[in-house]
């Protein structure tokens, strides 16, 4: 094996669905893009890494609620150029013509092109880690569209797409919690 450069190790291991976060500060709507999410349980728990560089952050921490929304792969470049501006001086659903669309339980938009929005509560900021631990409170999804393959960010400017799906469903059914 080669050896690589320990700084660049968490490309190994970084290709998690690239996603949208939408906010609302109560005066105006925003989404940023995030590449570092986990799922922390079956139940609809998920966290996402961010902190006080990103715009959004101020209206995460003072709302306590935001939107996860999945891109497919034909929203790459507005998923890219959502990512590289700012929400401090450009309105992105407009820029990058994203259709924001009001939520049940959050006053963060959904975004009508992506193929699932989940509605969620901010629960935990871990500080030390710029940590955000959300609780899912309504999940949608977008039947409709052709195109369901998400994108995953390598780390370096570089993407992959989600391929052929395999199912070891029946084989691992004993592990799943009832609510499958």
């Amino acid at each position: 094996m080669k050896r690589m450069k320990l700084e660049r190790a968490f490309t190994l291991i970084e290709p998690g669905p690239v996603v949208l976060i939408a906010t609302h500060d109560g005066k105006k709507q925003n989404i940023m893009t995030i590449s570092w999410t986990m799922v922390v349980d079956f139940t609809p728990k998920f966290a996402i890494t961010t902190g006080a560089w990103n715009y959004s952050y101020a209206a995460l921490r003072k709302t306590k609620e935001c939107t996860i929304a999945i891109p497919t792969l034909d929203l790459l470049d507005e998923v890219v150029g959502v990512g590289t501006s700012s929400g401090a001086d450009t309105d992105k659903f407009e820029k990058f013509g994203l259709t924001p669309l009001k939520g049940k339980y959050v006053r963060s938009p959904l975004i009508k092109e992506c193929l699932a929005n989940i509605e969620c509560k901010v629960i935990d900021i871990i500080k030390k880690h710029d940590i955000v631990i959300l609780e899912g409170v309504a999940a949608y999804f977008n039947s409709h569209l052709k195109n369901k393959r998400m994108i995953h960010a390598i780390g370096d400017g570089t993407f992959v797409v989600d391929g052929q799906k395999l199912s070891r469903r029946k084989i691992m059914q004993s592990k799943f919690p009832d609510i499958l």
